[in-house]
């Protein structure tokens, strides 16, 4: 591992999953569990071209590299939280398969070939800008908000960078699996499978986990919903044997 020399208000966090650390700013939007969960969701494929949408400080490009993936390029529009993702793969030594270019996503194709990625992920803002309260912090704002980016945006780049039969992965709100329905068929991504995510056994999904294929046939999975938490509130086997999977590898 390569020598850190943290900027203002940046912390170093282990990512307890092969020796993988990441610089993050407690200023700035931080990654929570669900980059955790779409980057195992997310089907490996040997030798994929994969495409991280709004990687923000890189979080789901290192996830995927653990798994094997060796050829990630991560967008961000944050010039800070893109120059840490960038630093953040020289400092696991990744920078030969991880690569951030500090663009707007809806620009992808001008940086990037269209039509040629086998997997495109994203972990996008969830809420329209007309929903619920906005941070002050511009940058947490941005990244929770779709204040630069519409969920129509995202998907729609996503289906220009993708090959024919490539593959789409998100994590989103239940509440929106409607729209996100609409727009895969809109852009000819056919959803193949889904998966809900509940906080307790007992209690109601907060997120869910969809994943399409370009031009693939009908045919929906729906998958076990993913619990996180045990009663006494520890991680369930489900969550603990994502991080034994890595490990293994």
């Amino acid at each position: 591992m390569n020598k850190v020399c943290l900027k203002v208000n940046e912390r170093l966090d282990d990512l307890l999953i092969k020796k993988l650390k990441i610089i993050q700013d407690e200023t700035e939007f931080c990654f929570s569990i669900d980059a955790v969960l779409l980057s195992h969701f997310t089907t490996f494929k040997n030798k994929a071209k994969v495409v991280d949408l709004g990687t923000g400080t890189g979080i789901i490009p290192l996830l995927l590299s653990a798994r094997g993936f060796n050829e990630v390029v991560g967008l961000e529009l944050n010039p800070k939280t893109a120059d840490m993702a960038q630093r953040s793969f020289a400092l696991n030594n990744l920078s030969d398969n991880l690569k951030v270019l500090n663009i707007d996503l809806k620009e992808a194709t001008t940086y990037l070939q269209a039509n040629h990625y086998d997997i495109v992920t994203c972990n996008p803002p969830y809420w329209s800008k007309d929903q619920g309260k906005i941070s002050d912090n511009k940058n947490i704002a941005m990244a929770r908000h779709e204040l630069t980016v519409t969920l129509e945006e995202i998907i729609k780049t996503a289906r220009r960078l993708l090959k024919y039969h490539g593959r789409f992965s998100m994590i989103h709100l239940p509440e929106r699996l409607t729209e996100i329905m609409t727009l895969l068929a809109k852009y000819k991504i056919e959803p193949k499978r889904l998966q809900l995510v509940q906080p307790f056994i007992n209690k109601k999904p907060n997120l869910i986990m969809i994943e399409g294929i370009v031009g693939a046939k009908s045919g929906l999975e729906i998958m076990e919903p993913f619990i996180i938490y045990k009663e006494d509130n520890t991680y369930t086997e489900m969550l603990n044997q994502y991080y034994m999977a890595a490990v293994e590898d």
